[in-house]
């Protein structure tokens, strides 16, 4: 059973940081992708970072120079370390892990964690 699971949401001032964390069982972790997505009330969910089974990242422009995500193969986790936080920051922020298959893709997701930038 695959299970991804958030942690390191919560209410933090303009400004601030916040590191999230997925830590992630049930798949070869290494060799899957991995992200993060997140989705604003009334919006659609939307990807913020990725980084690749080889450590390629890729960020949403809204978040770059101030998101970094990165992964440890090791301890089957992978973070995102959120500085500089804005409102427009403000959603519940999803771990996604993704491959290629035969046939198709497996994609998972994890429940949530939800992230709220306010003075």
């Amino acid at each position: 059973q695959v299970q991804l699971v958030e942690s390191g949401g919560g209410l933090v001032q303009p400004g601030g940081s916040l590191r999230l964390s997925c830590a992630a069982s049930g798949i070869i972790f290494r060799i899957y992708a991995m992200g993060w997505y997140r989705q604003a009330p009334g919006k659609q969910r939307e990807l913020v970072a990725d980084i690749s089974s080889s450590g390629r990242t890729n960020y949403a422009d809204s978040v770059k120079g101030r998101f970094t995500i990165s992964r440890d193969n090791a301890k089957n986790t992978v973070s995102l370390q959120m500085n500089s936080l804005k409102p427009e920051d403000t959603a519940v922020y999803y771990c996604n892990s993704k491959k290629v298959v035969v046939g198709g893709m497996n994609d998972y997701w994890g429940q949530g964690t939800q992230v709220t930038v306010s003075s």
